[in-house]
């Protein structure tokens, strides 16, 4: 039903240039001399903590510190918030369930 058509190799048209013939090479061996030994290096690399690094890192943490304090705080907040909204909520219906119970 569904034959996939595979195309025929055009035959080549135009100039066609001759394979290229390949002459023998001679070999050349080379011996090279062993490099000398590298110096060895420190397993870790040695971090330089200049007075003025040191005060940036410590600013950046207290920033970073404080960021998360005021998100947290405000999360917190927002609960407390809402917790104490649906409190008073169910208070003002069970007042008013109570009430319309005792006018019957």
């Amino acid at each position: 039903m569904l034959r996939p058509k595979i195309p025929a190799m055009p035959t080549p048209t135009g100039l066609v240039s001759p394979p290229a013939v390949v002459g023998p090479t001679t070999v050349v061996q080379h011996h090279p001399t062993p490099a000398p030994a590298p110096a060895p290096t420190p397993s870790r690399p040695t971090i330089q903590l200049t007075p003025g690094t040191a005060l940036a890192l410590v600013g950046g943490g207290t920033a970073v510190l404080l960021v998360i304090g005021a998100v947290l705080v405000s999360m917190l907040l927002a609960v407390a918030v809402t917790g104490a909204s649906v409190a008073i909520c169910a208070l003002v219906i069970r007042s008013l369930i109570t009430a319309e119970a005792k006018r019957r």
